[in-house]
């Protein structure tokens, strides 16, 4: 088995999938390795409806085996593992895999992609898995067109947060804001911007402890339960939604000594590159203000480009 490349892809969501399309058309010789499965969370997307060029909604499953076999097509490799470090030896990336059979495989690459991307950190509580995709949420923009006039609470008091109902509150004038603070986190701007919005009732000292509602498998939110954390007066709270935002969890355990912003994001420049010459960046995994599956599919787009660049480069300093 040839286990040395061009170009590996740490990572097979649409940042991933993205980058193996556009460096197998350039003619790299790339390799994707993913953990679980390719599409990565947009696997978890019931109907995407925001990407350009795609008039009829798709669901996230479909849309990432487009992907995949798009950039089959154009040459890329797949393989399921997990990595478990990454380290450079003369001029090269070396990569230890565990294979899904369990086998270890050592592969190498001129130049890496982390594209990794970041997990939401959840609340913890009952009915959060259960309900989500049917008025759980984690992203606005993706699921609040959905729920327009209707009943949202928005959980979390930080920059997310206070983003993302001023986004709801354009599609419904009853958001309610929940923080177990007595004050917003965000920037000042940016809180009292929320603040101000009619649109948002704020709850301070407040923390949802349960979400309920239909049962079944396809049962919808109708209600939380939250409590004020200094009288621990319970109430249950009618709603049809519930967008959670209390914070995201950046997967860049694999490049610890890359540049990293005070958030712990991945710091690239506009091609994609970190701070160690090679090792590229994209989607979730990055520093950015905007995160989508479309900016992540751009993003991975300008790491493949980067790398067939960062290579070329190499060529010509080994042949001087």
């Amino acid at each position: 088995m040839d286990t040395v490349y061009d170009f590996i892809i740490i990572g097979g969501g649409a940042a991933g999938l993205s980058a193996a399309q556009y460096a197998g058309r350039s003619n790299l010789k790339t390799l994707v390795i993913e953990e679980k499965a390719e599409g990565g969370q947009a696997l978890l997307i019931d109907r995407l409806e925001n990407y350009p060029g795609l008039p009829e909604p798709i669901n996230g499953y479909d849309f990432s085996v487009n992907m995949r076999r798009q950039a089959v097509e154009f040459g890329a490799d797949f393989t399921i593992g997990r990595v478990t470090g990454l380290s450079r030896r003369e001029g090269r990336f070396v990569i230890p895999v565990e294979s899904a059979a369990g086998e270890p495989v050592v592969y190498e690459a001129l130049t890496v992609l982390i594209a990794t991307g970041a997990t939401h950190r959840h609340l913890g509580v009952p009915g959060e898995e259960e309900y989500y995709g049917r008025g759980v949420s984690y992203c606005a923009t993706c699921d609040g067109p959905f729920f327009r006039g209707k009943r949202i609470v928005v959980v979390g008091g930080g920059d997310a947060a206070c983003d993302e109902a001023g986004f709801l509150a354009r599609l419904t004038d009853r958001v309610t804001l929940v923080h177990r603070r007595n004050k917003l986190r965000a920037q000042k701007a940016l809180a009292d911007r929320t603040l101000r919005n009619p649109h948002i009732a704020a709850r301070f000292d407040t923390e949802v402890r349960e979400i309920r509602g239909e049962p079944g498998p396809t049962g919808k939110v109708t209600s939380v339960i939250m409590e004020n954390v200094k009288t621990g007066e319970r109430e249950e709270f009618p709603c049809d939604a519930v967008f959670i935002f209390v914070g995201m969890e950046p997967q860049t355990a694999l490049a610890s000594l890359a540049k990293k912003d005070e958030a712990g994001y991945l710091v690239t420049d506009e091609n994609m590159r970190t701070s160690i010459h090679g090792l590229l960046a994209a989607g979730d995994v990055r520093a950015k203000s905007f995160r989508q599956v479309v900016t992540a599919a751009a993003d991975g787009a300008i790491a493949a480009h980067s790398a067939s660049i960062c290579i070329d480069e190499q060529q010509c300093e080994a042949n001087r």
